[in-house]
């Protein structure tokens, strides 16, 4: 598996996402709190056809951290892009990791 660096960490304020391009696709990654743990998944809002999840706002359920989608508040799963409402419109979830300060997600 080949890690693209993509940000330092301090780019991603925490309790945020943010987009990247990471080989032609659009990829959210967020920092759901001040340590260096990120997940990723895709950008790309299902429901609405549009790239903005990076956007949406991170929430908690069942011990699990997911992203509502800030168009149709529709949750998406930031380990798994499982969607909660719908398992028919799961997102790509992506590797990623934070080595030396520097966000990385797998291509």
């Amino acid at each position: 598996m080949t890690f693209e660096i993509v940000c330092d960490i301090n780019d991603i304020a925490p309790g945020t996402g943010v987009c990247a391009l990471v080989e032609g696709q659009q990829v959210a990654i967020f920092r759901p709190t001040s340590e260096e743990q990120v997940f990723a998944i895709s950008n790309t809002d299902p429901f609405a056809h549009s790239n903005v999840l990076s956007r949406g706002l991170i929430v908690e359920h069942q011990d699990e951290l997911w992203v509502a989608s800030p168009l149709k508040k529709q949750r998406f799963n930031l380990a798994t892009g499982a969607c909660m409402e719908d398992d028919r419109f799961n997102v790509k979830s992506f590797s990623s990791r934070v080595v030396d300060g520097k966000v990385e997600v797998a291509a």
